[in-house]
């Protein structure tokens, strides 16, 4: 976890704002000496343990992660609430100014204190609460394409376990397990980020993981949080080791990965085939993958991206349906992750909304497109079970099995 300076010297500058702000209204508030002290207690505590979370190391091998993540979590929730009671004092001191109603500015400071409140309590709700509440979503896929043998073949999707996040800590990863297999797929498939930033985070998940079974299997592929570019090695040796480690792994727990491969799944004499690639980013996330490798894109080829048989491509970022797959091939289904709805989502009925739509267009759920060829294609973007960066997920942000049911279209 790396926080670039030029990110790091405004958020400090406005944190040193925030609480000279807030000092101002706690001296008109209040002269008891006691309130002021704990005032200046509070935020002292608060500044020394950001320096010393900025002070742990965060990126050397062998180093712990997961105080770095609480720790700045806490301080964020802190002055996040600090915030929203910033914004209403200044309001009703504004409205108090233009309309010299020194009334109207004691009632911003109560709403003020009311919302920072509620903001802190939803904070860590989504530690204790949201982060736990496991959500499966059911997706029908119907096309023409795929084989009548098929029809009803069911598939669960996760994404993104982080399991590093979790420590020790195996319940929640279990419970994930159980989900999965209560449902009965036919075939499991996984799209990748299973560690934050180094094998042996998986070392305490193996036995839970190897639980997850279905008939076809599981499928894999990596995600780039899976490759230790999150690390400083000490040789490039170390980093190569740490990546053949993470494939013996998943090989150990019966997963197979698909690095830029193929497999087939077969009903009868009827097949679908399932690619996975490596991960294929957009900046800064780093490429790995080769679609062509796993499936070549000369019609000269028996199977090829633009032939007629049902396809299924698991790739991490979705940015690679967005910017080739869903132009270039007939690949009717992709499956992807890594945006984890940016671990917040707001959810009224059939609306969902997500801050992750700033920076990913394609950031949760299903979405369609016609290719070059006038052939539909689809990709669905699971928001992910896991959490990296905050140790959260707020709102309706759940973590995210999906389960899909294919179905051969009627008539056809």
């Amino acid at each position: 976890m790396r926080i670039p300076l030029a990110l790091l010297i405004p958020l400090m500058v406005g944190m040193a704002l925030i609480d000279f702000y807030l000092w101002s209204d706690v001296k008109a508030s209040t002269k008891r000496r006691g309130w002021r002290m704990a005032f200046w207690i509070s935020t002292a505590v608060c500044w020394i343990a950001l320096i010393v979370t900025l002070c742990l190391p965060r990126r050397e091998e062998g180093s712990d992660i997961l105080p770095v993540m609480w720790m700045l979590y806490a301080i964020l929730s802190v002055y996040l609430a600090k915030l929203a009671y910033t914004v209403i004092s200044l309001i009703g001191r504004l409205f108090a100014l233009f309309r010299k109603r020194a009334k109207g500015y004691r009632w911003a400071r109560v709403v003020g204190c009311l919302a920072g409140i509620v903001l802190l309590a939803v904070m860590w709700e989504g530690v204790f609460f949201t982060r736990y509440k496991i959500l499966v979503n059911e997706v029908e896929v119907v096309s023409p394409s795929i084989p009548r043998p098929f029809d009803g073949y069911r598939i669960a999707q996760i994404s993104d376990l982080h399991v590093g996040t979790w420590g020790k800590d195996t319940t929640f990863v279990s419970n994930l397990v159980d989900s999965v297999n209560s449902l009965h797929p036919d075939l499991i498939v996984f799209t990748g980020d299973i560690v934050n930033r180094e094998t042996r985070e998986i070392k305490p998940f193996l036995s839970v993981l190897s639980r997850l079974k279905a008939p076809d299997g599981v499928l894999s592929v990596l995600g780039n949080h899976d490759y230790g570019d999150y690390m400083d090695w000490s040789t490039p040796e170390a980093r190569d080791n740490n990546n053949r480690a993470l494939a013996r792994h998943q090989k150990e727990i019966g997963w197979c990965l698909l690095n830029n491969e193929r497999r087939f799944l077969t009903r009868g004499n009827d097949s679908i085939m399932v690619i996975g690639v490596e991960n294929i980013g957009d900046p800064p996330f780093p490429s790995y993958g080769d679609l062509e490798k796993a499936l070549p894109s000369s019609r000269d080829s028996i199977f090829n991206q633009n032939d007629k048989n049902y396809k299924i491509l698991l790739s991490h970022n979705p940015a690679h349906w967005d910017d080739y797959v869903s132009h270039k091939t007939n690949i009717q289904l992709t499956l992807s992750g890594h945006t984890h709805a940016m671990q917040m989502m707001f959810k009224i009925g059939d609306w969902e909304w997500s801050p992750a739509v700033f920076r990913y267009p394609l950031w949760g759920g299903m979405y369609e497109r016609l290719n070059e060829n006038g052939v539909e294609t689809r990709m669905y973007v699971n928001i992910g079970a896991g959490e990296v960066g905050m140790p959260s997920r707020l709102l309706s942000a759940y973590p995210e099995i999906t389960l899909f049911i294919l179905h051969h279209k009627a008539g056809q």
